[in-house]
């Protein structure tokens, strides 16, 4: 059944389909066109055997159901339907004076009720309230699956045996409540490692929440990770509830760990243990179930040795460590990073760059990476956005031999046509390709139809980057 009127608040969006189960006649019709005149898919049912029977085999978004109804109950039938479709949400249509049975249907799981006799738009928008509550559970289940296919093991790249060791030891124990330590330089993927963790792990659907430790001063840090209560310090106005509040039923990530003081140490000490621990200036004692992984590019055991990190913490949070070495020492992956990131940012762009030049490749396999993958990813999505053919040659990584100085945009710019270039970590995307474009003019003496050869493009194009850039032979 379909009716349609100029008041369709649906119209942008598939039709949603809406199950009515009342055994009154001239009750079924009404609500029915009242939910087709809003631009529904309506079915109707005349008693709970029909009626449960239609919702277990239809395709519906909605059910409302009438309480008193023959052959079953309302009540046997929201317990069928719960049984077989738990997150269909059911709206309970119940006579005045009924209230203990509306509160023993939502405790079999109806979205709400609503008592009769009630008004049409009552019920509208109490169905609106119900498939827009299911819209949002639907959503997140959706983003959810795409975070676990995003965050997958088979998606970690890495082919050298240490870092297939880690990778292998991370899927055992992913599913599991154990606490995890990852290890390795900045830049070497600690957060994904630890985000791939959990979403395959049986926490996925709850949160995961990311503390950046060395971001913040003692007393912010304990009151970020535990929370405070109002007027516990200055300038607490409210109560700030704390990341580990936040993070229940979930995962907390305390990123760079090594940098926490020894005072809020003991406390997280505490949350290891005993699952407790009070916020600042608070007296109530909170108990949370989460599962932490925390991530270090220092030493903690030479930590130890200085007397700047506990032991006991360390051997808590030491329960499975993972050491993710720096790309530097994983040679073999570094071109299979480069094609990974290529892949991503050719597509990103719509550009149709599918390849790294031989000579290309070897000065990504010679460099030092000192800024790990996070570098490679940036030295790549540059390469992208200045390749204008189909392959990536040096001149587009821009690549330097050394890193002992950082040289401003200028200075690099100004040097010898043939020098490399070294480029600023603060350089944005609009300076590097002025650099880019202004060093390859100075290289072919300023002869446009070479330069344009050369950063495929056409004259047009690169006459137009020389006024945009302001490029001035005399001035360069």
């Amino acid at each position: 059944m379909r009716r349609t009127t100029c008041n369709q608040f649906m119209s942008n969006e598939i039709s949603k389909n809406i199950l009515i189960i009342d055994d009154e006649a001239g009750m079924r019709d009404m609500v029915s066109r009242m939910f087709a005149d809003a631009g529904y898919d309506t079915a109707t049912a005349p008693d709970g055997a029909a009626g449960l029977a239609a919702a277990k085999g239809g395709a519906f978004d909605l059910v409302v159901l009438d309480m008193s109804l023959p052959k079953m109950s309302g009540l046997e039938v929201l317990a069928g339907i719960k049984e077989v479709k738990p997150d269909l949400p059911v709206i309970m249509v119940t006579a005045y004076g009924s209230t203990q049975t509306a509160i023993e249907a939502l405790r079999l799981g109806a979205y709400d009720y609503i008592t009769k006799p009630f008004d049409l738009d009552e019920l509208q928008m109490t169905a609106e309230r119900a498939l827009e509550a299911q819209r949002v559970i639907d959503e997140n289940r959706f983003l959810r699956g795409e975070l676990k296919k995003k965050f997958g093991f088979d998606n970690i790249v890495g082919s050298t045996p240490e870092v297939q060791r880690a990778y292998v030891m991370a899927a055992q124990v992913a599913p599991t409540n154990a606490t995890v330590l990852i290890t390795g330089e900045t830049g070497t993927g600690k957060e994904y490692l630890a985000r791939t963790i959990h979403y395959q792990s049986g926490r996925a659907g709850g949160p995961f929440v990311k503390v950046n430790c060395a971001a913040l001063s003692e007393n912010l840090l304990e009151s970020e990770l535990f929370g405070h209560e109002k007027g516990s310090f200055t300038h607490a106005v409210a109560r700030h509830i704390g990341r580990f509040e936040v993070a229940n039923k979930g995962t907390i990530f305390l990123d760079e760990i090594g940098e926490i003081s020894l005072p809020v140490q003991m406390k997280l000490l505490r949350v290891l243990q005993e699952k407790q621990f009070e916020r600042v200036g608070g007296s109530e004692t909170l108990t949370v179930d989460v599962r932490v992984i925390a991530a270090s590019n220092r030493d903690l055991a030479d930590a130890i040795k200085q007397k700047q990190f506990r032991e006991d913490l360390y051997y808590r949070l030491n329960v499975i460590t993972l050491r993710l070495p720096p790309i530097r020492e994983r040679g073999e992956d570094i071109e299979i990073f480069a094609e990974h990131f290529l892949k991503i940012y050719a597509d990103e762009t719509a550009k149709k760059v599918t390849r790294f030049s031989p000579e290309a490749v070897t000065e990504l396999r010679t460099h030092d990476w000192p800024g790990n993958i996070r570098e490679l990813e940036n030295t790549v999505e540059r390469a992208v956005i200045l390749c204008n053919g189909e392959t990536i040659r040096p001149e587009h990584l821009m690549l330097a031999p050394a890193r002992s100085s950082v040289p401003t945009p200028a200075s690099s710019a100004s040097g010898s046509a043939s020098s490399p270039i070294q480029i600023p970590v603060t350089a944005s995307l609009r300076d590097v390709e002025k650099i880019h474009i202004e060093r390859v003019l100075k290289a072919k003496n300023w002869n446009q139809s070479g330069a344009a050869q050369a950063l495929g493009i056409d004259r047009k194009t690169l006459r137009n980057k020389i006024r945009e850039f302001h490029l001035d032979r005399d001035g360069g």
